[in-house]
């Protein structure tokens, strides 16, 4: 079973920063089948049990088996009637949400976001990770918040006062600044021209498993499996471009 897998999964890290900094981020979620357009589930950079035992099998499993995969199956549907959408970047659709149209604009919102950010999020996360920041990121978060530990503390207040269900962020602003950030249900920063290098995801289904209403638990046992070679990468090309 998957569940048990013990394998690693390759995937580029290097190559998702170069897509999220040319605006192409999750397209190596997209695959047509047999020539058809459309988007597909991305497989997991690790096993299911990998993050144990800060996040669980069970949840991860289901998190990604379910619930990003009814994200992608939604989100098929609703450009149904648009071939033309289903050939570009996820990414891109929340970028220019103009050209989506206005029908079915709020379902992209909800399940390409949904798509997009559970992309990132898998990738955000890794066995074996955590502490702080070095380099670069580092010194980005020293000097927009005095100090990872401040930085810390913020992310996780906006995590924790993020009411309902969505997600806090470490984002590249318009300034070409870091800042700290939060959005509800499965919106993107993308959509308001942020470039998102860290998020965590505060849905209930996100931690409930194992933490059940204890979502400042969650919080900080997902500290220690924050991918900051991931990050680091993402800030790199966010950078350049």
């Amino acid at each position: 079973m998957l569940i048990n897998r013990r394998e690693v999964l390759a995937r580029s890290v290097a190559g998702a920063a170069a897509l999220i900094a040319a605006g192409g981020l999750g397209s190596s979620a997209r695959a047509g089948d047999e020539g058809v357009p459309g988007f597909t589930l991305p497989k997991l950079p690790y096993a299911y049990d990998a993050l144990m035992p800060h996040i669980d099998a069970e949840t991860m499993q289901i998190h990604h088996e379910k619930h990003h995969a009814a994200y992608v199956k939604n989100l098929n549907a609703a450009l149904s009637g648009s071939p033309d959408l289903l050939k570009r970047e996820p990414a891109e659709l929340l970028k220019h949400l103009d050209d989506v149209p206005a029908g079915v604009r709020q379902a992209v919102i909800n399940n390409g976001g949904g798509h997009v950010n559970h992309t990132m999020f898998w990738n955000m996360m890794a066995p074996n990770s955590g502490g702080a920041p070095s380099g670069e990121v580092a010194a980005a978060v020293d000097g927009a918040f005095g100090s990872f530990e401040r930085f810390q503390a913020e992310f996780s207040e906006a995590a924790m006062k993020r009411f309902g269900s969505g997600w806090a962020w470490l984002v590249i602003n318009s300034g070409n600044k870091p800042e700290i950030v939060s959005t509800a249900n499965q919106e993107s920063p993308l959509q308001v021209g942020q470039t998102p290098l860290l998020g965590i995801d505060v849905w209930e289904h996100a931690y409930y498993l194992k933490y059940q209403n204890r979502r400042a638990d969650y919080v900080k046992a997902w500290w220690n499996v924050v991918n900051w070679s991931y990050v680091a990468e993402l800030y790199s090309a966010a950078m350049k471009s």
